[in-house]
């Protein structure tokens, strides 16, 4: 199924980049991250973008992955808005409320946020770095349960805090 998962968002996102990189990238280093935390985890990981980034629909992924892969990525698919702002609050609003075999998505978020944030630190991209520092809290408030992912969510936030650091440092 994992496979399976990989070929179809492929499939999915055709040309689409992650910066000037192939997005097959970007699924990669989060599914990586996904190892420890199984198939189902690392098959959403895959997926975790394709109804929001993509013509594929809720249906779609039901149809082919099953109901818990579909209500995972489900909840992982930005609200539309008018905003970054407006679309991460309702985002981060539905993930402040998950419990059960759903909590799944959690995982996969913080992996996909590590991955982003590892991308914008190695890249140099402060201007996005920022705009991950200044969520975190919010992010963190919602999608963080103890014991679920600790090890994602210490690296993150220490690059989060790293980073802070260094940019208070380049000001002063």
């Amino acid at each position: 199924m994992l496979d399976e998962a990989r070929k179809f968002a492929l499939a999915a996102h055709g040309k689409q980049r992650y910066g000037s990189r192939p997005y097959s990238v970007h699924l990669d280093a989060v599914v990586r991250l996904l190892y420890p935390y199984g198939i189902d985890a690392q098959v959403i990981g895959y997926l975790h973008d394709v109804v929001e980034d993509t013509e594929v629909s809720d249906d779609d992924i039901r149809n082919c992955f099953g109901q818990l892969v579909a209500d995972c990525v489900a909840l992982l698919t930005d609200s539309p808005g008018a905003s970054r702002a407006e679309r991460k609050a309702a985002t981060y609003a539905r993930l402040a409320s998950v419990t059960g075999a759903v909590e799944l998505a959690l995982v996969v978020k913080a992996a996909d946020r590590l991955a982003n944030v590892r991308t914008c630190a190695f890249d140099d991209q402060r201007g996005l770095m920022q705009v991950y520092r200044s969520e975190h809290p919010t992010f963190r408030r919602a999608a963080y349960r103890e014991g679920l992912c600790e090890p994602l969510w210490v690296e993150l936030d220490a690059l989060l805090t790293v980073t802070a650091s260094a940019a208070a440092a380049d000001q002063g």
